[in-house]
């Protein structure tokens, strides 16, 4: 009688490619869930969360959880304390001033290079975001319509620039400041101002012109920027006594 064959390589059901590729899922999974409770300030800065407690609230084991969170603390939004658990990091004015002045430096190159590499499809999807947000096809108020536009249109654009290295360094820092919006950066909202500044940076993306979509990036971020200082200036002091 012949022995029937089970499958023993990497390729087959159950073997360790396979169990290897469903827990990277997993903590990915972990790790986009986590980051956007923290973006949203479901998590509040400075808060301490257990792991096995942020393990129940997603229904995750601890593996994926714990290398997600080892993840998020290399991008500086949450802090693993030995035997204390986790800390939600906060994000000072200053902080933000740090944020935006890192994608200054970063997003005005890939708005460059958006420009260079666009096609038209990346031209539609981008015009599509701006018209969705303009005719009020979004979900929540001001403050989550704008992130959701601004967020949508800076990810979009980043893709369009066809350099993976320069997007993953904007979009850590994008994350970051779209928590600030809900932090502090809600006093600056200037919507009428954000939407002309960004349609100013699609219709250099859209001419191909990749110094004008440079250059309108930067007044972007720096009319933000010089709002958050104007912020920061304007912020109460402590008194010492």
């Amino acid at each position: 009688m012949a022995r029937t064959s089970h499958p023993t390589s990497a390729a087959g059901a159950g073997g360790p490619a396979e169990r290897k590729a469903t827990a990277g899922s997993l903590t990915e999974q972990a790790y986009q869930a986590i980051k956007e409770k923290i973006i949203t300030l479901y998590f509040l800065p400075g808060q301490y969360l257990n792991e096995q407690a942020i393990c129940e609230l997603l229904h995750l084991g601890r593996t994926p959880v714990h290398q997600a969170l080892q993840r998020l603390q290399v991008e500086g939004l949450v802090d693993i304390v030995p035997r204390k658990g986790v800390i939600i990091q906060p994000d000072s004015i200053g902080r933000i001033l740090e944020i935006l002045d890192a994608r200054l430096v970063v997003e005005t190159e890939i708005a460059r290079k958006a420009a260079e590499m666009a096609e038209a499809d990346d031209i539609a999807a981008l015009q599509a975001i701006l018209d969705r947000h303009a005719q009020g096809e979004h979900g929540g108020g001001a403050i989550d319509a704008f992130v959701e536009c601004d967020r949508a249109f800076h990810v979009k654009i980043s893709e369009t620039s066809r350099n993976h290295v320069l997007g993953d360094f904007a979009r850590v820092l994008h994350e970051r400041s779209t928590r600030s919006w809900y932090l502090h950066l809600w006093q600056t909202l200037d919507t009428v101002a954000s939407d002309r500044q960004h349609r100013a940076i699609l219709a250099a993306i859209r001419a191909g012109d990749g110094d004008a979509a440079a250059a309108a990036m930067r007044e972007h971020l720096t009319s933000l920027r010089e709002r958050v200082a104007h912020l920061q200036q304007t912020a109460p002091r402590r008194t010492l006594g």
